[in-house]
């Protein structure tokens, strides 16, 4: 196939749409831009009253009307939040088992069957092979949900528009970035790479931030972005949305520029802090990491004063990428409409340089099926030529036989033709049987497309696992306390769940367990003393005694009645944990009780509010039980147990952290052989609760008319 000459990096934004049309340069390591287009909407998409799908679809309109783009090559972005990136290290291996390899851990990283999702992966440079073995390979692994990837291309296809590579837009930012501000990965020693660059590309809703040195990728999309500044002058000016977007794109030019960015401070700090933590993460995972420079994207930053907030909150050199290093074309670069909106092209150049086959990463999430359906109409011509050669055969074998049919006798075919008449009539009757099948099998498919569409029950696992993070304990004072045993925590090993038809047989055979959990809750609430444990980051009373401890009263409302239990189908969650909260300075909220003042308590609380993402209250907070929550037992409880704990510093923040790198029995308390051990007192738990989703605000479904058998074992932990 022939090089194509030019290709287009098209940026679908929550703002506007971004497109570079280039080529590439004669000049090493440049790439020439011919046309640009910044498209802004007229109205953001997120907006409640905007229509998302009419704006791109009058977008693209306004590309294709001015830009013929048949025959060009076409790269598309979407959000990173609709996709996976994970990158790899590989143990030592034979390079031609690496495919295998890379199919078991994307089967392990993928948390969707891999038939659901489009999948790519990349080896990324450096490692070393010899004899057939690989050493110190890393690797790219990008997915996609099929259904996100459909949904991404439907405007394009709707405009006419054949794309040709579909990317994450944080890996488009890192091709540019290793492409224009970094030297040639080829020339990198591995041994002493290039300090890491950190790419900040702020969007309308959230921002994509990129850390690489050439050689190795980080990225993480931050869910903070320029609407944010625009909701706070909302909530403080009360304005309106539009009215806030221009007075904060206008805030120099302000009657009052003081009380515009007094209104909009809260969010200078909140997005500073949250690029903070993210960096720290980075430097603590990557030691031998070092980031000397940061550069901001996107037009959010244009905002005065965020740039030299962010440097000096970060310590580091920040500055506005204004500069493309490998981009020429003066024609185009010099427009108003380029330097106007520079900061927002980002992404569309680091697509571009992938449909021009020069980017450091070149996965494609364009499904098989598309591009096999290229191929195909690519062939097209020539299966029309070869039936076009067919049919004058059969011309010239027609020609010499309709010689013959003109000199039959009617009154020798009659028997025959009404016999074909009798064939005609079946095939009549055959035919509209099989019509009337057809549109039986239309309306099946019709009510099967309409339930695909119910969408509002896709998010229940995130809002249970939302619910079940936001009730476990946690420390709320700064800083958390050294010591792991004065903390407020429970340390969840593992996490399992099994569908019941009937949750009845579950509960029938864990009565006992139930009666036991709650029977002593009430029991140990009654006669708890009044000062028994030194709540987590609090101080000691004085004279060395341990301060009043965490309120151990029975839980909002009344408790469910054992004896009715959970009727109709839904899951069982299986929770598997530990926690060290057991010092004699913690008496009585030590093992299970601690676990039923805390956790237990929280799962049957009616106080305790989570936010919802989908369904009739999508967006607000509802309590546990509207989540279909409920009937928490404690089905294990071991004993408290001492265990040795080597201590390992952590890196970032500003207490020291300690990491559980190998517990082993302390049987002798007394005799430590390293003053890097702690002794802790542990106890395990096993915690299961039955979860019946459902929309928020929707009654709980109705019990089967027959229910299973009791005396059903607990949940499995092999669960399907």
């Amino acid at each position: 196939m022939a090089r194509v000459s030019y290709v287009w990096g098209i940026d679908i934004g929550n703002c506007a749409l971004k497109a570079l049309r280039c080529r590439v340069s004669t000049q090493p390591r440049k790439l020439e831009v011919v046309a640009c287009e910044y498209i802004e909407y007229p109205k953001i998409r997120t907006q409640p009253e905007a229509d998302p799908v009419e704006l791109v679809q009058s977008a693209l309109e306004q590309l294709i009307s001015r830009h013929d783009l048949k025959g060009d090559k076409v790269a598309v972005s979407v959000p990173g939040n609709l996709g996976l990136s994970k990158f790899i290290k590989l143990p030592p291996i034979e390079a031609k088992k690496i495919p295998d390899i890379v199919k078991y851990e994307a089967r392990q990283q993928i948390p969707f069957p891999l038939e659901q999702v489009v999948w790519r992966w990349q080896r990324l440079a450096g490692g070393m092979e010899d004899s057939g073995f690989v050493l110190d390979a890393e690797v790219a692994l990008f997915a996609m949900k099929r259904e996100q990837v459909f949904k991404a291309l439907a405007p394009l296809t709707q405009a006419g528009i054949h794309v040709d590579v579909l990317q994450l837009a944080p890996i488009a930012l890192a091709n540019m970035a290793m492409f224009d501000q970094l030297p040639d990965p080829a020339t990198i020693d591995p041994d002493e790479p290039a300090p890491s660059v950190a790419l900040v590309s702020v969007g309308v809703d959230s921002t994509d931030l990129v850390v690489t040195n050439g050689r190795r990728i980080w990225q993480r999309s931050i869910p903070a972005g320029g609407s944010n500044f625009t909701k706070a002058l909302v909530q403080g000016m009360k304005l309106t949305f539009s009215q806030a977007e221009n007075l904060k794109r206008n805030a120099v030019k302000a009657e009052d520029p003081k009380a515009v960015f007094k209104m909009m401070k809260p969010v200078f700090n909140e997005f500073a802090s949250e690029l903070q933590r993210s960096l720290n993460y980075f430097t603590g995972a990557d030691r031998t990491a070092t980031i000397t420079k940061v550069l901001l994207m996107g037009n959010a930053t244009k905002l005065r004063g965020l740039t030299d907030f962010v440097g000096q909150q970060l310590q580091l050199d920040v500055q506005r990428l204004d500069t493309f290093k490998g981009l020429e074309g003066e024609a185009v670069l010099a427009t108003p409409a380029f330097r106007e909106h520079q900061l927002a092209f980002g992404t569309a150049y680091g697509l571009a340089l992938q449909a021009a086959d020069v980017a450091a990463i070149g996965t494609n999430l364009l499904p098989d099926e598309i591009v096999r359906d290229r191929i195909i109409d690519a062939k097209k011509p020539w299966a029309v030529a070869a039936m076009v050669g067919l049919l004058a055969a059969a011309m010239l074998n027609f020609s010499g036989t309709f010689a013959a049919w003109t000199a039959y006798a009617p009154d020798l075919y009659a028997d025959a033709f009404g016999k074909a008449d009798a064939v005609k009539k079946k095939s009549v009757a055959a035919t509209a049987a099989v019509g009337m099948v057809r549109e039986k099998q239309a309306t099946a498919i019709a009510q099967q497309q309409w339930l695909a569409k119910l969408q509002n029950r896709r998010f229940e696992t995130l809002d249970m696992l939302r619910a079940v993070e936001t009730l476990l304990p946690r420390d709320e004072a700064d800083p958390i306390p050294e010591n792991p045993a004065d903390r407020q925590e429970l340390l969840i090993d593992r996490m399992d769940c099994q569908y019941f038809p009937e949750l009845s047989a579950w509960f029938a055979g864990l009565k006992q367990q139930w009666a036991e959990t709650h029977a002593k809750e009430e029991d140990e609430e009654v006669d708890a003393p009044e000062a028994p444990a030194v709540a987590a980051g609090e101080p000691a009373a004085e004279g060395g005694q341990p301060a009043a401890p965490p309120d151990a009263t029975a839980v909002e409302g009344a408790k469910p009645n054992a004896n009715s239990g959970p009727t109709g189908p839904g899951w069982v969650v299986e929770l598997q944990g530990h926690h060290f909260h057991n010092e004699d300075r913690h008496k009585p909220m030590e093992g299970a009780q601690y676990v039923r003042s805390t956790l237990i308590k929280n799962l049957l609380g009616e106080g305790n509010k989570v936010i919802v993402s989908a369904g009739p209250l999508a967006g607000q907070e509802v309590s546990v039980s509207e989540l279909g929550i409920g009937f928490p037992v404690i089905v294990q409880s071991s004993s408290i147990k001492p265990v040795r704990i080597p201590l390992a510093k952590m890196g970032g923040g500003n207490a020291p952290s300690f990491a559980t790198r190998a517990q082993q029995p302390a049987d002798d308390l007394s005799e430590l052989e390293s003053p890097q051990e702690l002794v802790l007192r542990r106890y395990d738990f096993v915690v299961q609760f039955c979860w019946q989703p459902r929309p928020a605000g929707e009654a709980p479904p109705a019990a089967p008319a027959a229910a299973a058998a009791p005396g059903a074992a607990p949940v499995s932990n092999n669960s399907d």
